[in-house]
Order: C-alpha cells, then sequence, then structure tokens
C-alpha cells in the first residue's frame, strides 16, 4: 500500500487531469479571481509539504551518492541547483519554526514569503533570545497576510523595533558594528579594460563609503545645475540587473519654446556614469597621498606633433598594474591638461622631454615625473614593479658624497632594491640597456 503522503500525491494529480481541457476563458471575472487565491494557497500548501518530505530525505542522497538532497533534487527534477539549494535550507529552518510551518501549510504564508521570514529570523544576533525569536516568527508570519515579500523584507531587518525596543538599539548597534568590520575585511575594487574603450568597474564598498559617493554624485546629477538637462528622479529608476540600461521615460521639467521638441531622457545610470568621471577629474591632487613620491597625477605623453594635430593619440603614464587603458586621443589630452592633476609632457621626435615643469632637490615633483615616463619601472635586472611604487635612486655619486641630483643620475628601484642598492654586502653593474644588475660581494 502507498505512503499517504503518495496517495495525495496521485490524488492532486488525477484531480489536475480532470480539468486539462477545461478552457478557464468561458470562467466569469469572480470564479477567475477566487481560482487564483485558491490555486495560490494550494500550490503554498504542496511546496510545504514537498519541504516536509525534503528535510527527512538525506538518505535519499545517500543511496544515489549525491552531495546533498537538493544536488539530487536538481538532477532529478531539471530545477536550478541554487533554488534546490534554497529550499532545502528552508525545509530545515522550517523544522525548527513550527508556527512558520504551520503557515505555509495552511496556505497563509506563500514560498516566496515563506524564504524571506526564515532568512530575517536566521540574521537575528545570536544574543537575541529564543523566546524573542519566536516573537518575531508570530510577528512576521502575521503580518504576511497584508505584506507582499519585499515588504517583509524590510519589516524583518527592524522587527526588535517592534517587538524588543527595549532591545533594539543595543543590538543594532553591535550588529552594525559587527557589519562594518565585517565590510572592511570584504571590500574590494577592480578595474578590468574591455578593449571597447569602456572599463568595468565592479567591487564591494563599506555602506558609509558608498552613501558618500552616491551623496557626490546626487550633487552633480542634480537637474538644478543645467536647466537644458532632462531631469531623472533616481526613486523612479528601475532596480534589478537591467538597472543600468533601463530608460526611465521622464521628460525634462523645463520651460521650452513652443514648437520646440524636447530632448531624449537621458538614462539615470548614465547620468551616474557622467558624474563619476567628473568627480574625478575635479579631485584637488594636493589633497590625495603621495604616490611614488609625487602628489597623485596623471601624466599624458604626446608628440608635439599630435598635440598639434586634430586626429592623433597620447599616452597616459604610469598605469597600475594590471592595466591596460593608456591611450587617448588629442583632443582629451588637451582637454585634461586643463585640468587639475593632469601633467602634460609633450615630447619632440627625439623624445626627449621639452616641458614637465621646474626642476627641484632631491629628486623633485617634477624630476620624479621625468624618471617615471623614461624609467616606467624599477630598472633592476628582472624587476617590473612600476613606478609609482618606485624610489628614485642616486645612480652615480650618492648626494652625501658630493653627487648631483639631476636626471642624468636618477634612477628609479623599488623599496627592495633600494635597499639592496645601499647595502654594502651588494655590489651593481650597469647593464648596456639601462638596467642594474646586483650581486653578493665575495
Amino acid at each position: 500500500m502507498a505512503h499517504p503522503i503518495r496517495q495525495a500525491a496521485a490524488e492532486i494529480a488525477g484531480a489536475l487531469k480532470s480539468v486539462a481541457d477545461v478552457n478557464p476563458a468561458f470562467m466569469t471575472t469572480s470564479d477567475k479571481a477566487a481560482a487564483l487565491v485558491e490555486l495560490g494557497a494550494i500550490e503554498a500548501r504542496v511546496a510545504e509539504l514537498r519541504l516536509r518530505v525534503t528535510a527527512d530525505a538525506a538518505d535519499v542522497a545517500e543511496e544515489t551518492g549525491a552531495r546533498d538532497v537538493g544536488a539530487w533534487a536538481a538532477a532529478a527534477t531539471h530545477r536550478r541547483r541554487g533554488d534546490c539549494a534554497a529550499e532545502v535550507r528552508l525545509a530545515l529552518a522550517l523544522a525548527d519554526r513550527p508556527v512558520l510551518a504551520t503557515a505555509l501549510r495552511e496556505g497563509r504564508v506563500n514560498l516566496d514569503q515563506a524564504h524571506v521570514i526564515a532568512s530575517a529570523l536566521a540574521k537575528l544576533p545570536a544574543e537575541v533570545s529564543s523566546s524573542v525569536v519566536d516573537e518575531a516568527e508570530a510577528a512576521l508570519v502575521g503580518y504576511a497576510d497584508r505584506f507582499d515579500p519585499t515588504e517583509l523584507a524590510r519589516l524583518g531587518r527592524r522587527i526588535l523595533e517592534v517587538i524588543a525596543p527595549e532591545i533594539a538599539e543595543a543590538v543594532e548597534a553591535r550588529h552594525l558594528a559587527d557589519l562594518e568590520a565585517s565590510a572592511q575585511q570584504r571590500m574590494r575594487l577592480g578595474l578590468r579594460a574591455l578593449g571597447d574603450g569602456t572599463t568595468r568597474i565592479s567591487g564591494l564598498i563599506p555602506d558609509a563609503s558608498a552613501a558618500r559617493l552616491a551623496t557626490y554624485l546626487h550633487a552633480f546629477t542634480n537637474p538644478r545645475r543645467d536647466d537644458t538637462a532632462s531631469a531623472v528622479d533616481p526613486s523612479l529608476v528601475e532596480e534589478g540587473p537591467n538597472a543600468d540600461s533601463t530608460l526611465v521615460e521622464v521628460r525634462a521639467k523645463r520651460a521650452s519654446k513652443p514648437g520646440e521638441p524636447t530632448s531624449n531622457p537621458v538614462p539615470y545610470g548614465r547620468k551616474t556614469a557622467q558624474a563619476f568621471c567628473h568627480l574625478l577629474e575635479t579631485l584637488d591632487p594636493t589633497r590625495l597621498p603621495i604616490h611614488g613620491g609625487d602628489a597623485t597625477t596623471l601624466v599624458v605623453t604626446m608628440s608635439l606633433d599630435s598635440l598639434r594635430a586634430d586626429l592623433a593619440t597620447a599616452t597616459l603614464g604610469n598605469p597600475a598594474p594590471g592595466d591596460s587603458h593608456d591611450r587617448i586621443t588629442a583632443e582629451e589630452a588637451r582637454r585634461l591638461a586643463c585640468t587639475a592633476g593632469i601633467v602634460p609632457a609633450v615630447l619632440d621626435g627625439k623624445s626627449e622631454v621639452l616641458d614637465l615643469g621646474r626642476s627641484q632637490r632631491f629628486f623633485g615633483r617634477a624630476q620624479r615625473r621625468a624618471l617615471a615616463l623614461r624609467d616606467g619601472e624599477c630598472r633592476a635586472e628582472g624587476c617590473h614593479v612600476p613606478a609609482p611604487w618606485c624610489e628614485a635612486h642616486h645612480a652615480g655619486t650618492p648626494w652625501a658624497a658630493g653627487g648631483r641630483t639631476d636626471l642624468a643620475d636618477g634612477l628609479l628601484l623599488c623599496s627592495h632594491h633600494h635597499h639592496r642598492a645601499h647595502d654594502p654586502t651588494y655590489a651593481t653593474e650597469r647593464l648596456p640597456d639601462g638596467s642594474v644588475r646586483f650581486h653578493r660581494r665575495t
């Protein structure tokens, strides 16, 4: 005799088969509405039954050698592994959350709501007592008949303020401290040139830094800065994976002459990207950290002919390791030359520096720029540490011994090789290409 759960599955299958050929087009509007609600509740109840079986199906995975029942279910039912894995986590959570499990079984909570509620309860701080967690579970289940999953997620993040306001602030403070510490460990930022004139920026930064960046960008995207620009309300931008390419159909609220065509709305994602570029161009380089012995400064190198030509290119000097975005048009170089932190290095036919500013003693900023352009990286044999991370070294007579601090005697060495250059146990040899070879003295 079949197990009652399998009998129930067979009966459900039979009931569905009996209406397989029924056309809902002839239902009344009220019947359609009622059927949608009833079928949604049944779907939730069937999902709860499947999850109940899943929670006790570890032996199925063992029988087939699968990693877990989620991996087995993905292969057996041809579903996405991520969805099956999420259902396994929810099934195990429901085993400890009887109120939520009952609500799902009775159709009062749908599957999406159950995922959100279980996740919210799992994220409650460990120091919260089990009785408070139980209260949170009951409260969120009660909210499910009025709020969708997105709204429930927001309520779940602030549920302690509702059920336990006396401990909420202290718990929240400790939780935020943990999140901030975690953010400092997980923060990252990557730049990858795509080869089509654009670079993809991806990463994670702390919320506080993101909020500051958003504030700066909003200052640039404020429609009041340009009365002729289309005003786009950030709150109207679609959320989701395609948000950057979503065109928000918002007309510019500006006066226009009769018959004048209204300009096309600009996607807010593009406006934000433009704002980010403007932000970088308006940063004050004198307030940035010293970088390679000089204030953080971008050097643009181009020939004298290119500077004067309409169609020509220029080179961005000393990109960071792994960067390949080092070519721009001469027109862009001329524009950047007017921007703070951009130093034009104009070369003649022999690639000799014509204009790098006034030289200074002790390898000043102008000399450091010249060395960076000439050497490009550490001049120790086989070392490729880029110029911004190198130090200027007197290759000839040391300055303390009466040597001159000029470009002819200057040499870029990374910190490791600079220490080797001043280590009396090492000798140096200049190679024909101008690089330095080190060897221990005998």
